[in-house]
């Protein structure tokens, strides 16, 4: 079983619980915490090209602590940072191993950090 924190965030209409995730998606960051399999990559894909549409001018930070995965997978998600027109900043945090490391080097240039 997965456990996966709240945060409460205090707006002028009262209080809101989002999982951190949901929060974390708000400020434009995606984070990858999991070896890279199909499941992980749809769901990598679909935040990418939500926050593309959402504003196509801003940034998106993707922070990777993966040991990497399947390499179809991993390369569904590199096809799709290349294909939006933000930027992706790439942030290692802990490991970035095998296809994660792919995706570490495939952030905007001038972009990419290991923490």
């Amino acid at each position: 079983m997965t456990l996966i924190p709240m945060v409460i965030e205090q707006t002028g209409r009262g209080e809101r619980a989002y999982d951190i995730y949901s929060r974390l998606l708000k400020e434009r960051i995606i984070f990858l915490g999991t070896p890279i399999d199909d499941n992980v990559a749809n769901l990598i894909v679909a935040q990418l090209l939500f926050l593309a549409a959402e504003d196509p001018e801003k940034d998106i930070f993707l922070y990777i602590n993966s040991p990497g995965g399947i390499i179809s997978s991993g390369m569904a998600i590199l096809d799709t940072m290349n294909y939006i027109k933000p930027d992706v900043v790439t942030n290692c945090v802990g490991q970035a191993a095998s296809m994660g490391a792919i995706l570490m080097a495939g952030g905007a240039k001038g972009k990419r950090y290991a923490l």
